[in-house]
């Protein structure tokens, strides 16, 4: 598994300190706007995921997580030098594999989500 309770914080930071770090490709990294339009739909999933009473996500959920990974895929090839760099270094697509119809794996994979934009802030993420 890429993310646990353990390591998704860690990883967080590991990620958007790379993507930060000035290279010669004269990389920089992605908006706010655009790592908050995703999280925003995340927390949308969220919200119902939380009022679920059950570990197995619904097959509604379930789908609106592959509209989900649609979108970062959308935005990845709409943005190849901020974006997809992003979601292969966040590796982002197969965190959304891995969640499969687990509760406790989407509410990980959120969190993770909001650990991004928050060390985002912190390193100074452009708007």
């Amino acid at each position: 598994m890429i993310l646990s309770q353990e390591n998704y914080v860690d990883k967080a930071e590991k990620v958007i300190k790379s993507l930060a770090a000035p290279n010669k490709m004269g990389r920089d990294m992605i908006t706010t706007s655009q790592i908050r339009n995703l999280l925003a739909m995340t927390a949308d999933i969220y919200n119902e995921v939380c009022l679920s009473l059950d570990e197995t996500l619904s097959e509604e959920i379930l789908g609106k997580i592959q509209y989900l990974r649609v979108r970062f895929v959308y935005e990845a090839g709409r943005d190849p030098r901020h974006m997809k760099d992003f979601v292969e270094k966040a590796e982002i697509l197969k965190c959304l594999d891995e969640i499969g119809n687990s509760k406790s794996r989407y509410l990980l994979f959120s969190s993770y989500m909001e650990a991004l934009v928050a060390y985002h802030k912190y390193y100074g993420g452009r708007d």
